[in-house]
Parts: C-alpha cells; structure tokens; sequence
C-alpha cells in the first residue's frame, strides 16, 4: 500500500536546518511513497518548498508534492502538485506542465471529476474521525468509492496508527495519507 506523508508546521516546525533533519529522520523511518509539503501559514514557503524538495531528492523511491502552487512546483522541479478540492480548474494546467497531480476530495462526485479532468490520484477525506474535518465517511464509504472509479485513491483522515490502516486495506484503496502518523 503507497503511504502519503503530509507535513505540518506543528511537527515540523518552519526552522529551514530543523525541518530539514525532522523530515529526512520521518522518511527514514517511515518510508513513504509521495511526500507532501503544505504549510499554510509559512511567510518564507518558496525558501521553506525548495528545501523540502532537496531532502525529498535525496531518497530514490520518494515523491515530492508542492501545496497548492503549480509554477512553484515546476520551479523547483517537484514531482507534483497537491491541489485542494477549490482548485479542479488547475489540473490540466499542472498536467500539461508534467506534473503529477493529487487533489483533495470529499464526494464520489469529486473523485470522478478528478479522474475525468486527469489527475493522477485524489485524498478522500475524512474516513476517520479527524480534528474540524467533519463527519467520518468511514471504511465502507471509502470502499464504495474505490470500487466505483479507475482513479488511485489515498484514504485520509483520522489514520494515526496501524489499526486504521489495517481497517482501510480491505477496502482496496491505494494507499493513505497523513499526518499525524508520520510524526
């Protein structure tokens, strides 16, 4: 199963030379397929972005995503793009720029959106109970939603330790992402 590490501020703070070594430690030890920068509230994210990516390109099997912002991830030459569910209309834009691109979504409608805009892969969320993100879809939700598309889908929300993963791996999703299990 690819597992989707997404990084916080709140973990890995916006210190350049502390991020850097949290987030090559995290990798180490977790491994993940597709790693995500996304801080929200960062003044200095283009600075924070590049260094995420150099660490990211240390590690041969590693994916690295940019938040939001297509040209910087063409910039700093990012593997893809991790579009938020407002931003559909930027897919095949980052598609034609050779990006690889993950959106956020919260409907079966949105997922099918995604695929027929040509995204590579969406976040459905939320499949467990996670902190100001709603109701939780939950495993059965998510199993619908795998089963009813072509598309690869990350489980998200509320996976923070192997008893959730072991929950949504029945479902057929292709991986997960978060955040709260990567720390």
């Amino acid at each position: 199963m690819h597992s989707y590490m997404i990084t916080s501020r709140e973990f890995y703070t916006d210190t350049p030379a502390v991020f850097r070594s949290i987030l090559h430690e995290q990798i180490l030890k977790h491994l993940p397929t597709q790693v995500l920068y996304r801080d929200k509230h960062n003044p200095h994210y283009k600075t924070q972005a590049q260094h995420f990516v150099e660490v990211c390109d240390q590690f041969m099997d590693v994916k690295s995503f940019i938040h939001q912002d297509v040209d910087l991830a063409c910039e700093l030459a990012a593997d893809g793009v991790h579009l938020t569910s407002t931003q559909f209309d930027k897919i095949q834009y980052a598609k034609s720029k050779r990006l690889e691109v993950i959106i956020s979504t919260h409907t079966l409608e949105e997922v099918r959106e995604a695929q027929d805009l040509g995204a590579d892969a969406v976040t459905y969320s939320p499949i467990f109970s996670s902190p100001n993100k709603g109701e939780p879809k939950g495993v059965e939700d998510l199993k619908k939603v795998v089963e009813s598309v072509d598309i690869n889908v990350f489980a998200l929300g509320g996976i923070t330790t192997q008893k959730e993963i072991k929950k949504i791996e029945k479902s057929g999703v292709y991986g997960f992402a978060s955040i709260r299990y990567f720390y």
